[in-house]
């Protein structure tokens, strides 16, 4: 069966379709699993500002997943078996590659925020959000945990 060399390219633009649909994440959007939950609160003032690039964790899902991909759509084009494994072996190279760049293309800018807290510990945080709007002396709200923590201003508290 013969299949149009298109097929890997609508496959690609299918991928990159899906991951511009990741929800952006702020200091002020929760997730449905965060809603309802009980998190400490602490309070303080930003001692230290500074602009950072906040990348995707360090997997290599979007590679694997368009080489995956790319293989598939590869390998249904030729009309002999050299022609198919060489189709899928291109494919998985371009996929992958395709892949890869789709992932890293979803870098965001962050602030990270070092804040003394009223208990006199200091503590940084790395945030989605833009670093002019904080700044040095801010009274700031510290909210959740080591392993999920925002902060925001504490305007009125």
């Amino acid at each position: 069966m013969h299949v149009p060399a298109s097929r890997p390219a609508m496959a690609a633009a299918a991928a990159a379709a899906l991951a511009a649909c990741t929800p952006a994440t702020s200091p002020n959007s929760f997730s449905r699993n965060e809603a309802g939950q009980v998190m400490p609160v602490a309070f303080g003032r930003v001692i230290a500002v500074r602009g950072v690039e906040i990348r995707p964790g360090q997997t290599r899902l979007g590679a694997v997943t368009g080489a995956l991909l790319g293989g598939v759509g590869g390998s249904q084009i030729g009309s002999s078996t050299a022609a198919n494994v060489a189709g899928a072996v291109a494919g998985a190279a371009a996929g992958g590659a395709v892949g890869s760049a789709i992932q890293g293309s979803q870098r965001s800018n962050g602030v990270e925020l070092t804040i003394r807290l009223e208990s006199g510990e200091s503590v940084a945080v790395v945030q989605p959000g833009d670093p002019r709007h904080y700044r040095v002396g801010d009274r700031v709200r510290l909210t959740g945990t080591a392993d999920n923590a925002r902060v925001t201003r504490a305007s009125g508290w």
